[in-house]
């Protein structure tokens, strides 16, 4: 799905856009206007100014700092690390449509990742056992049914959900509030490889960035943004999880709230969420019901980028049908009539699970596939 790796020409304009600073609305209009970010570099002050630039954005576009360029090329050598600009046909449907989209996004890992229908498991960085115990099982199930779990990387419950993904073993996603080369809290850093190595870790900030408190309700947008809905699990009522709920909603993603004891402080940020509208959830169920005209947006999206077929199924099903895709023809041969669980078909096809979530979610809203329980079947 991916397109070819950015030239170093590429990378070095785009970084003087992004290394600018200030707000991106200007700089998404230039790319809009100029066509690469190159040109953007290339165009004189008053077109930057006609865009929106403030002056502050022109002198850096026009001297920018050699040092946090030579820090980010050094982190983009490796193969599995990328930057992803807003012109770039692999940059996150979900997170395009969003408010206030960031101009570029570095990614650590897979970045086709971002693409899979993902929810968002947020929470309190202190939960209860309890607590701990429904983000896991959330997680798992949700897990189950080709869904994607994308969460902060921080203490409490996002790790408790990331690591139920790293277990299964299933993919997951993080979006981070620091450089993509630095860990918050510092004790995850080897969670952040785990993620990275099976998912992908996203931030908007260059390598180098380091922890400040403005950056994480910022990171809080783009999470709200990537995923279909978010389902907070525990949340005090002044909390960073309901901050990710109320962005979540202002994107127009479903928010879910898991209820608890009126006894726990940690409960009431959720009970106040379900006073205020969202969904009160007590298993995975009710989330899939929600998110389901997202995710066939998000599908429509997969089938652009893929170009895959996008006419509806026949009636009467082909037993073997001639897929353009060497992948999905891949992946239909191995599929039965009985139901067969994701491990299975990861063995069969040797394709990954992210992989193979987006394909049978694509197969499935055109008719071919048919999920129950995690496990799948042709129609």
């Amino acid at each position: 799905m991916t397109s070819p790796r950015p030239t170093p020409v590429d990378i070095d304009a785009l970084l003087a856009l992004l290394l600018a600073g200030g707000p991106s609305a200007p700089l998404r209009t230039l790319l809009a206007r100029c066509g690469d970010a190159a040109a953007v570099l290339s165009a004189d002050a008053s077109t930057w100014r006609e865009a929106g630039c403030t002056p502050e954005q022109c002198h850096a576009l026009r001297h920018p700092d050699p040092a946090r360029h030579d820090r980010a090329r050094a982190w983009l050598a490796s193969p599995d690390h990328h930057l992803i600009g807003w012109s770039c046909p692999d940059y996150p449907p979900l997170l395009r449509d969003s408010p206030h989209p960031p101009l570029a996004v570095f990614v650590d890992g897979d970045p086709s990742v971002l693409w899979q229908p993902a929810i968002a498991v947020v929470g309190s960085r202190i939960p209860s056992a309890g607590g701990r115990d429904n983000a896991r099982d959330f997680a798992t199930a949700l897990l189950g049914h080709g869904l994607t779990i994308a969460s902060g990387l921080a203490a409490g419950i996002d790790a408790a959900a990331h690591r139920a993904a790293l277990a299964l073993p299933g993919p997951t996603y993080a979006v981070i509030g620091t450089g993509p080369d630095l860990a918050y809290p510092r004790h995850h850093r080897e969670l952040q490889a785990q993620v990275a190595r099976q998912g992908a870790v996203l931030s908007e900030y260059p390598p180098g960035t380091a922890p400040r408190s403005g950056q994480f309700p910022a990171r809080n947008r783009l999470l709200a943004a990537l995923a279909l809905g978010t389902v907070v699990i525990e949340a005090a009522e002044r909390s960073g999880a309901l901050i990710t709920a109320r962005l979540a909603a202002e994107a127009g993603r479903e928010i879910f709230a898991v209820p608890g004891s009126i006894h726990n402080p940690m409960a009431r940020g959720c009970h106040r969420l379900i006073r205020d509208g969202a969904t009160l959830v007590t298993h995975a169920d009710d989330i899939l019901e929600g998110v389901a005209n997202m995710a066939g947006e998000l599908a429509q999206a997969l089938q652009n980028r893929l170009s895959t077929p996008t006419s509806a199924a026949p009636e009467t099903p082909r037993p073997a049908p001639a897929l353009p895709d060497p992948d999905y023809q891949r992946l239909w041969n191995a599929l039965g009539f009985d139901p067969t669980g994701m491990d299975l078909l990861i063995e069969r096809t040797g394709l990954t699970a992210a992989s193979l979530s987006s394909m049978l979610l694509v197969m499935e809203l055109e008719g071919r596939v048919s999920s129950e329980h995690g496990r799948y079947t042709r129609t």
